[in-house]
């Protein structure tokens, strides 16, 4: 299945979960949070809120810096 995940298209399995997609594109053990068409997902729901064709995945982490 073909995504968008932070403005890029990306193939993900059929089935593919947010944390499937999260960890695609990110190694971060904190400070990551993911939006899915527009709407928060929470930690807790990434397993098992399940991705469909065109859906459009924004992963964002925490930087920082001085």
């Amino acid at each position: 299945m073909r995504i968008i995940v932070n403005g890029e298209p990306r193939e993900l399995p059929d089935g593919a979960s947010v944390a499937q997609a999260v960890a695609a594109v990110t190694t971060a053990a904190s400070g990551v949070a993911a939006a899915l068409n527009d709407e928060v997902v929470r930690r807790s729901a990434w397993e098992a809120t399940p991705l469909r064709e065109a859906d459009r995945l924004e992963v964002l982490t925490a930087v920082q810096g001085g």
